[in-house]
């Protein structure tokens, strides 16, 4: 069934923006304190500046998606357009659930622009399934098992121990949901990595014309202002 055009898309932060004021009169006050000051050390740690910038060679990748099974290759992507890569955290943020449903509606635009789209996290080739099932997505995503992709690119972090107890107490496992494990089985802090949300142009000569990711995830790009530069 075909989604909305890309002319009644709406812009994507000021969704976003319903999200947290739904939530700040939903959630309890420490959790809200408990989420912000855990953007707030994510955000001490420098991670966005680490993340490769304008200019930079995107380093290459090969990764399974979760539909097929079958692994993609940045450089055959690349061969068939621009690339966009979008690295989101999962199927249970969101705002990174938000962010993939704008993307599909737009998607019809990339493709008119020559462009592709890939969409990469490290959750499970089946939740990654999950994923493109419930929400209709047509790009590919792709599973970056212990973010080693987004390393790559400078937005991978690994998940504190007060990371992993806060995640388990609003039900979310990460364990589960990137590798399959128990969390009965295992400790906290023993949750890996999480990409930052971040969203990278590469264009056909494997060169970065936009990058931006934020350590507050409730902020993202705006589509359209990728869409205008190809």
């Amino acid at each position: 069934m075909p989604f909305e055009s890309a002319g009644a898309t709406r812009a994507l932060q000021p969704r976003l923006d319903e999200i947290t004021q739904s939530t700040r009169r939903l959630v309890q006050p420490e959790r809200l304190l408990a989420s912000e000051r855990l953007i707030a050390e994510l955000l001490a740690t420098g991670i966005e500046n680490r993340m490769l910038p304008v200019g930079t060679e995107m380093p290459g990748f090969a990764l399974p998606d979760s539909a097929s099974g079958r692994i993609v290759n940045s450089a055959d992507l690349l061969a068939l357009g621009p690339l966009i890569i979008s690295f989101f955290r999962g199927r249970w943020d969101p705002y990174c659930v938000t962010e993939l449903e704008t993307w599909r509606d737009l998607y019809p635009d990339v493709r008119r622009r020559r462009a592709l789209l890939v969409a990469i996290s490290p959750q499970t080739l089946r939740q990654g399934d999950f994923t493109v099932q419930q929400h209709g997505l047509p790009f590919p995503l792709l599973r970056d098992a212990d973010c080693e992709a987004a390393e790559r690119f400078g937005v991978a972090y690994d998940v504190t121990s007060e990371m992993d107890r806060y995640y388990r107490s609003i039900l979310v496992s990460l364990p589960y949901i990137n590798s399959g494990r128990n969390v009965m089985e295992t400790a906290a802090g023993d949750a890996g990595r999480l990409p930052l949300p971040a969203t990278f142009l590469v264009d056909q000569q494997g060169s970065i014309r936009f990058a931006e990711g934020h350590a507050d995830h409730r902020v993202r790009p705006e589509p359209q202002d990728i869409l205008a530069l190809l």
